[in-house]
């Protein structure tokens, strides 16, 4: 009997180490702090290739389209102030996966 109690605390608390969370330090942060960007239509403001009007953000001086969220998302692209007439500044969250930048956050700033 003393056995089984034994083997059933060991399971116990090996079971509640191997639960506890993974924190890896590579861990980027920057998935977790808005930052700011440019953001505009990639190939009417940015020169990006591809066909039709999609969004992009520029960080760091490199362009990528956007995931998450669409071009008209955010009023008319095609407006006086709209993505293909003018570059924006955006505060985003997100992280760049396969060369596209992935948003979890996007909010366009007024403009100054």
């Amino acid at each position: 009997m003393k056995i089984k109690l034994l083997l059933l605390l060991a399971c116990f608390v090996f079971g509640s180490v191997n639960a506890q969370k993974n924190i890896s330090r590579n861990n980027t942060t920057k998935e977790k702090v808005v930052q700011i960007a440019e953001a505009s239509c990639g190939q009417c403001q940015f020169k990006m290739a591809g066909k039709g009007c999609d969004l992009a953000v520029r960080i760091n001086g490199k362009s990528y389209f956007v995931d998450g969220t669409k071009i008209d998302d955010h009023g008319d692209a095609h407006a006086k102030d709209g993505f293909c007439e003018k570059i924006r500044k955006a505060g985003i969250k997100g992280s760049i996966v396969n060369n596209r930048f992935v948003a979890t956050y996007f909010k366009l700033l007024p403009e100054t």
